[in-house]
């Protein structure tokens, strides 16, 4: 079996990715790896049918098969690596096949780390919200600092991979890394120098089976094999989470963010969690040579995250936010604590995680003047715990639609939906897409 130990050994490696996709990131990973001489053989649950824009994008590709609408053993047997989608699950059969034939099963981020130049400095970044609005504002103030910097992980169309081709020593990488990224830090038992943990709140309980332990030990690769010289920067909020769920002595420094910290920030844009989210950002930065003076000047002119509480236009004196990848609970919270004094129609529902809709519901009650609902499981949930009187609609556009003649000038309009997005769109991406074209339109 053939070691995969750098990037000249992909040369001739037969390497098995289990899943595609249709996000880009599968599609960067396939033609990195086929750049680089590697003999591909990809498998996918969807049907060809349902591939095809993915598929079309690798019908040049040499040395490449493909075996799509379900997986088998066969596809791994004969394989040097093997890389996982992050959609396939802990207990899939075919990576405990995998392991069984002592084949390696790689991640595309932590399989990056593994075979990175070793003076690239890698900053990762995690927690259950807000870790995209600190890799991304990260990433602004170390390229604005005149810092050589390449932005991986969990973004999206992206891969991580791929940057092999660009990075070299003295770079920074800043990738941001959600749980199942982290399985593969895990299993290489490998952790950023410089880690980011964000905070810690139930999510994801579909995928972990209403496990947080589960959850947690993922997110703790970020910091769970880190050395005496590296540093992990946290909130007070994930700190108490540690010391109920963290098993291990942290053997890296620990800096905690302080609340004198995040009211240094000076932002336009809306919340406390993203004045939060930006002092996070500069703390790491000066691990990387920032001086705290440019930092907090630099963050003053960040624009933000598509998706994330995005601005989107002000139509007759009503202001519409994007926030489609509030995909949680806490995360609808945070948005509505945004506002405050302030009329909000809110745009919610969507497809159940397993998750509490209580506390969300209680704050709908609270500060929420018009409900507009979108169909699916996490809807039903939303419509037992709400006082509210509420709207249902059967797409994006009935939704905007109905935003408009329910609000008035000085109102919010926010499509936070607090629920993943499968159903009626293909992922929180596209129901955030048709979210901003309707608005746009109006």
């Amino acid at each position: 079996m053939r070691k995969v130990n750098a990037v000249n050994d992909l040369k001739g490696a037969r390497i098995t990715m289990l899943g595609l996709g249709l996000l880009g990131r599968g599609i960067a990973v396939a033609k990195f790896l086929s750049e680089k001489g590697a003999i591909l053989h990809i498998t996918d649950l969807k049907t060809e049918e349902q591939l095809s824009s993915s598929l079309l994008e690798l019908k040049n590709l040499r040395d490449i098969t493909f075996h799509l609408g379900s997986h088998s053993c066969e596809d791994i047997d004969g394989s040097d690596l093997v890389i996982k989608a992050a959609s396939v699950p802990l207990d899939s059969e075919y990576i405990s096949y995998a392991i069984s034939k002592n084949i390696p099963v790689e991640m595309d981020a932590s399989l990056f780390f593994r075979l990175k130049p070793e003076e690239v400095r890698v900053i990762g970044i995690t927690g259950t919200r807000g870790k995209s609005t600190v890799s991304y504002a990260l990433e602004y103030i170390l390229s604005q600092a005149g810092k050589k910097v390449f932005l991986g992980g969990n973004v999206k169309g992206g891969a991580t991979l791929p940057l092999l081709n660009v990075v070299k020593n003295e770079d920074v990488a800043v990738l941001e890394l959600d749980s199942w990224q982290l399985q593969g830090f895990g299993d290489i038992e490998r952790s950023p120098e410089i880690a980011v943990f964000t905070n810690f709140l139930r999510d994801h309980q579909n995928y972990y089976k209403n496990s947080m332990e589960d959850y947690f030990k993922d997110k703790s690769n970020i910091f769970r094999f880190q050395k005496k010289d590296d540093i992990l920067i946290t909130t007070e909020q994930a700190l108490h989470q540690f010391n109920k769920y963290n098993t291990q002595e942290l053997l890296s420094k620990v800096s905690v963010l302080e609340e004198k910290e995040v009211e240094e920030i000076k932002t336009s844009l809306p919340g406390l969690h993203t004045r939060t989210n930006l002092a996070l950002a500069v703390k790491a930065s000066l691990e990387v040579g920032v001086s705290k003076k440019d930092a907090l000047e630099i963050i003053e002119t960040f624009a933000g995250v598509p998706y994330r509480l995005e601005f989107v236009k002000n139509i007759d004196g009503v202001v519409y936010y994007n926030d489609s990848n509030a995909t949680s609970p806490d995360a609808v919270i945070a948005a509505l604590h945004s506002f405050p004094g302030k009329k909000i129609t809110l745009i919610a529902g969507g497809t159940d995680k397993q998750l509490d809709f209580h506390e969300m519901c209680k704050e709908i009650n609270d500060k929420v003047t018009n409900l507009i609902l979108l169909p699916g499981t996490a809807t039903e949930r939303i419509k037992e715990n709400v006082m509210l009187k509420y709207l249902e609609v059967n797409s994006m556009g009935e939704a905007v639609n109905s935003a408009r003649s329910l609000s008035e000038s000085e109102d919010v309009v926010i499509l936070s939906p607090g629920a993943a997005s499968f159903g009626i769109f293909l992922n929180e991406y596209d129901r955030g897409d048709q979210f901003r074209t309707l608005v746009n339109l109006l």
